[in-house]
């Protein structure tokens, strides 16, 4: 079998990792230096910047799984591993999900007669990582090795997905409702979402679809269930629980747009956590300011880093005979498209064009949305301020990966009168709109629950009608 990463190279020469002891009062250093360090954790120092290896029981663990997973894969034991994924945006909940998930398979079957074998994957590249602070600084308190290598990312796999999904005994589904396509060979096992149920994986269990701010509520509220239900208890280390608890903080506003599962999940994490004698409310008040100010810190991306770090794409079934899929994708990003101008090279309209269309090319997109939201000042009729929240719609359509000018004349014309004939989003064309191109088109709108969630089923049903 080839060897087609670093990654599985690199595992299959290192020495098996010793156990550090968890310790509340142990923090790994803060490294200065490029982001180009090699990414594997080893306290040798390289030319570029060494990686800190982490401390704990949860680093120890992860950096050791991702070691027997790609040792295994050179000796063609794949089919003994679960991989548990997150959707392509890899947000903090996501990867805590998955993380979550995969820990818990492993150590609620250690001891039994068929142990698991499960690893935590982030279908997102290392190098975007980072382009989400609030992640990295999620980690950091959690005590994680620098640079993430802990972390098994979806350019270190050492094989292509399409291929992996047809040797693995299965997949985990965890903050989406059913598998990139790439994925579609592999028997899904579970699934845990709080998105609108899709019908995949019908045999899955646990399968659980249920409205909470946070999908790492399910998985963790699923973790303790059967943690509860052992004869004996494993050991859940403080630095994934307080993973959890950030995930959960984060996604619901530290509490405030909770719902009630969120906050009894919360409370039964926090009672095992070294925070146990905190308030429940204050604790998560805490973590919500503190990676809710991280995740703002975004002012030195420039667009196409905008676009590319919370990015989801995949094919959708159309029931044309000519083009039976297309690649549809979506960019959701914290900043007006005026303001996103500005971060291009030219500062120009065209710019922004330019850069969102090689960013498309690179990840082969048919059609993509950019969703944006911002808020403005108005004064109102008393004099007072009133901050009001505004959302756009970027639609583009591109003809040279799949379809033809006359299917992209077609193709967004249906997209485009979906989005205009939804009565609860009552779209207005953008301010520039008359300066836009073949097949682009932005508005504005003030729904202000219109997010992906809302936007994507719209915009996929389109297509899927499309002939």
């Amino acid at each position: 079998m080839r060897i087609s990463s670093a990654a599985a190279a690199w595992a299959l020469a290192a020495p098996a990792m010793a156990a550090v002891p968890s310790s509340p009062n142990q923090h790994p250093i803060a490294l200065q230096g490029s982001d180009d360090a090699p990414q594997r954790p080893t306290r040798v120092a390289s030319s570029a910047s060494p990686i800190e290896t982490g401390v704990g029981h949860f680093s120890e663990w992860s950096r050791e799984t991702k070691r027997q997973f790609l040792i295994d894969w050179q000796a063609g034991r794949s089919s003994e591993w679960i991989i548990v994924q997150g959707n392509e945006g890899g947000d903090l909940d996501s990867m805590t999900a998955a993380l979550t998930w995969a820990y818990h398979l492993q150590h609620a079957t250690q001891n039994s007669s068929e142990p698991l074998k499960a690893i935590a994957l982030l279908q997102t590249p290392t190098d975007a990582l980072d382009l989400r602070p609030e992640n990295k600084v999620a980690l950091d308190n959690s005590q994680m090795s620098s640079g993430h290598s802990d972390l098994l990312t979806i350019d270190e796999l050492p094989e292509d997905p399409e291929t992996l999904a047809t040797h693995i005994k299965g997949i985990v589904i965890v903050d989406h409702p059913k598998p990139l396509r790439k994925w579609q060979a592999a028997p899904i096992l579970s699934i845990f979402d709080h998105h609108k149920d899709s019908g995949a994986g019908p045999d899955a269990k646990p399968r659980i679809f249920e409205t909470v701010a946070s999908c790492t509520t399910i998985v963790a509220r699923q973790m303790l269930d059967e943690l509860e239900a052992l004869p004996e208890e494993y050991h859940l280390p403080h630095e994934l629980l307080e993973l959890i608890l950030g995930a959960i903080a984060i996604d619901s506003g530290g509490l405030a747009d909770a719902t009630d599962e969120d906050r009894k999940t919360a409370q039964r994490v926090l009672a095992r956590s070294n925070w146990r004698k905190k308030d429940l409310d204050d604790q998560m008040e805490k973590l919500d300011d503190e990676l809710s100010d991280a995740k703002k810190d975004l002012g030195n991306l420039m667009l196409r880093d905008l676009l590319r770090r919370d990015w989801k794409g995949d094919l959708v079934d159309t029931p044309s005979p000519r083009t039976p899929t297309v690649n549809l994708g979506f960019a959701s990003i914290p900043y007006s498209l005026d303001y996103q101008i500005t971060k291009t090279g030219y500062g120009e309209l065209f710019d922004w064009f330019a850069t969102q269309a090689a960013w498309t090319a690179q990840v082969g997109a048919d059609i993509s949305i950019v969703l944006n939201k911002y808020k403005i000042k108005t004064k109102e009729a008393n004099g007072s301020k009133k901050k009001r929240k505004i959302r756009e719609i970027v639609l583009v359509v591109r003809n040279d990966v799949r379809i033809d000018e006359h299917q992209a004349d077609e193709l967004f014309k249906v997209v485009k009168t979906a989005i205009e004939n939804d009565k609860t989003l009552n779209v207005k064309p953008w301010h520039r709109a008359n300066e836009l191109g073949r097949w682009q088109m932005a508005w504005t709108h003030e729904r202000s629950d219109a997010g992906r969630k809302v936007i994507r089923p719209i915009v996929e049903a389109a297509v899927e009608s499309w002939d």
